[in-house]
């Protein structure tokens, strides 16, 4: 399933099941027995994941809108935390004259630098002139994990969706700060467009990824190429602190960042940047400075 989370003429937020061009709302279809959002559903566990394949299958007319008709938020607007991994790409490792990484390098994106589909990337100039762009996998956590065994991690995988790791460079390594800061600015987190469900996906280790400004390639890879692989992470992550149902882990981006570019290339007001992974959909954002 492909799952979404949407608002209706400017309505409260709904999850619901994309299906072609077509939106269904799962909680209306279910008859009420599914929740209005992503989180809540995620820790209904396997269970609701069955409730809303029932849901899709049964006679959804009466709870279907047109995809044209509404606005698709993040998937996951308010996970308990965002984990990202930094270097996790052999070729970016080289481009940013960095050392292989011994064990995963970990930092966090704070939730409030959460938006969708279609959302701005908002920066003050006059905190950074540095933005730049990151297509990651993003994997999102459907099962309470602690101290999983690495052969059991991908148990605990609701699905996948595409993020985009905005980064204000200067922020991030040149002005004293630290990596969150220039992480976390608000809109920093681009999530989507939709939850691709872990049985949709046969390999999340090989998938086509890219990203897209302008309508210029800067990034094109895959994630058979990942350092680190996603089982791995969660077993490493796990045995510090608990996943909770609906926490995202974002992967590490490939070569191809502005920062890495001869010379530096980074956003500016009005470019527009796709990020895409083959099976999980497109998310494009226009960039606003100021």
């Amino acid at each position: 399933m492909k799952l979404v989370t949407y608002q209706s003429n400017a309505g409260a937020a709904q999850l619901g099941a994309l299906v072609g061009d077509q939106v269904i709302n799962l909680a209306q279809a279910s008859g009420g027995k599914l929740p209005s959002d992503m989180r809540s559903f995620l820790e209904l566990g396997d269970a609701g994941l069955q409730a809303a394949r029932d849901a899709v299958d049964g006679n959804a007319a009466g709870a279907t809108v047109a995809l044209a008709d509404v606005k698709l938020l993040a998937p996951i607007p308010n996970p308990s935390k965002v984990v990202a991994i930094g270097l996790n790409y052999m070729d970016h490792i080289l481009e940013t004259n960095s050392k292989v990484p011994a064990i995963p390098i970990m930092f966090t994106k704070y939730t409030t630098s959460i938006i969708g589909q279609g959302d701005a990337i908002r920066w003050d100039p006059a905190e950074t002139a540095k933005v730049d762009w990151e297509v990651e996998l993003a994997v999102v956590i459907g099962k309470r994990a602690y101290r999983v065994a690495e052969e059991n991690a991908l148990d605990y995988v609701a699905g996948y969706t595409v993020c985009n790791d905005v980064s204000a460079r200067d922020l991030q390594s040149e002005k004293g700060d630290q990596w969150i800061r220039g992480k976390s600015l608000d809109t920093f987190c681009p999530l989507g467009p939709a939850l691709v469900t872990s049985d949709e996906v046969a390999d999340p280790h090989n998938l086509g990824i890219r990203c897209i400004v302008n309508g210029e390639t800067m990034q094109n890879s895959n994630t058979s190429q990942l350092l680190f692989k996603i089982p791995h992470l969660i077993a490493y992550l796990t045995r510090a602190f608990t996943l909770l149902p609906g926490d995202v882990i974002i992967t590490g981006t490939p070569p191809g960042v502005g920062m890495g570019r001869k010379p530096p290339v980074f956003l500016k007001d009005g470019d527009v940047v796709t990020v895409e992974i083959d099976g999980l959909g497109q998310l494009t954002n226009p960039c606003v400075e100021g």
